[in-house]
């Protein structure tokens, strides 16, 4: 049983550093609220045990201190509601209008079991990440227990991620369960998988998954690369990929990954075909063509249909399977077809008993836009902190409590 799950937080003052970093429109209406509702068994737990929960928080970018436009404030009524419904009667969220200093103070000694209070964005101080000591102490003074639920934000050395967690003694800081459940699905593809291991990595460029696709070097058996990075390696190895994205400086990294993936015994999956267009555009006129012969002012935009066969066949024998990343440009209909099928070959692969992480934004966005989010075993809210635990770094957040 889990430190989270054996702890009783009855008469405590839990201290939860969330994630609800979450896109609001013009109105401050919430766009998305995943990163919400993710965290929202953590608090039900401590409140169905008696206790209190203090949530700390940031959100966007602020450059010069309290903006309207970044205020947790907006969230306040959307959380009463999503807290409501879990615990099936109403819930207060009170907010304090600072995450420090005599508001915050007050309003989490005055906080009743049961009750939810929310701080405000802790970005309004520099010394957040700054991961600044004296900010990290004020903070820790306001709640019993330190939980740490951000898994989104565990790759940075923050002020209320990982240097709060020193003032706390062991037994009372810990993961909350959306925590958890990201590192145990985490390290069960990195440590635990059953092999053959697919790793499906897309998007853009080569140079932000070198390091990733190096770490998975020692561990799958098959990697399958799709999106605008495999144009780089197609030329590399001596196609023609017209105006196709390419990374020029990282024509030799793609020959050595390629190199030392065979070394390894790794099977490299390129896409056979692709779907070119003549513009980067909803409207443009769409054609197909072997990846290494895309005509002079044609661009690779999706994988083709062999490719989509080839790469769903690999797949479905899979017993353990990560995917980051697009196969193509799938915000454009045109466009999505390749990486559709990828996200149907996952759920079903998953369905024949593989485990499948699909972590990185655009995936994720991906595979509840096409309706395959619960077809999968697990979706990370990470993103640059899965990244970064796939390429094999120590998240700073996660150390702090381990």
């Amino acid at each position: 049983m889990s430190r989270f799950a054996s702890h009783d937080f009855k008469n405590q003052k839990a201290l939860i550093r969330v994630d609800f970093n979450v896109p609001l429109d013009a109105a401050y209406n919430i766009t998305d609220d995943n990163r919400m509702r993710a965290t929202i068994p953590t608090i039900t737990k401590i409140l169905k045990d008696g206790g209190s929960a203090i949530l700390m928080s940031h959100l966007g970018r602020p450059k010069d201190g309290p903006t309207e436009k970044y205020s947790l404030k907006h969230l306040v009524n959307h959380l009463a509601d999503l807290l409501s419904t879990s615990m099936g009667h109403s819930v207060t969220v009170v907010f304090a209008d600072d995450c420090i200093g005599a508001s915050a103070t007050e309003a989490s000694a005055a906080l009743q079991p049961g009750q939810v209070l929310l701080l405000e964005n802790l970005r309004f101080y520099k010394e957040e990440e700054k991961g600044d000591t004296a900010f990290a102490e004020k903070l820790s003074k306001l709640g019993d227990v330190y939980v740490n639920d951000a898994f989104g934000t565990a790759h940075r050395a923050h002020a209320s991620t990982a240097v709060i967690a020193q003032f706390f003694p062991g037994d009372k800081k810990m993961f909350g369960l959306l925590m958890e459940g990201e590192v145990a699905s985490a390290e069960k593809i990195m440590h635990k998988s059953e092999k053959p291991f697919t790793a499906i990595i897309g998007g853009a460029k080569v140079s932000d998954k070198i390091l990733i696709i190096e770490n998975l070097l020692e561990r799958a058996t098959d990697i399958i690369i799709g999106g605008g990075m495999a144009y780089t390696f197609m030329k590399a190895e001596g196609g023609s990929i017209g105006s196709s994205l390419c990374e020029d400086d990282r024509l030799q990294t793609a020959l050595d990954l390629l190199k030392k993936a065979e070394a390894k015994g790794v099977n490299i999956h390129l896409p056979s075909d692709s779907v070119i267009a003549d513009k980067f555009a909803a409207d443009a006129n769409i054609s197909t063509a072997p990846s290494g012969e895309i005509p002079a002012g044609w661009m690779g935009l999706d994988i083709g249909e062999n490719a989509c066969e080839q790469f769903t066949n690999c797949i479905l024998r899979s017993k353990t399977i990560l995917w980051n990343g697009p196969m193509g440009v799938f915000e454009m209909e045109k466009f999505q077809h390749g990486t559709k099928a990828i996200a149907t070959a996952v759920a079903k692969a998953t369905q024949l008993g593989a485990f499948s992480l699909v972590g990185g934004g655009d995936s994720v966005a991906a595979v509840n836009q096409f309706g395959f989010a619960d077809k999968v075993s697990y979706v990370s809210t990470g993103g640059g902190a899965l990244l970064e635990y796939f390429e094999g770094k120590v998240l700073p957040g996660i150390a702090a409590i381990n």
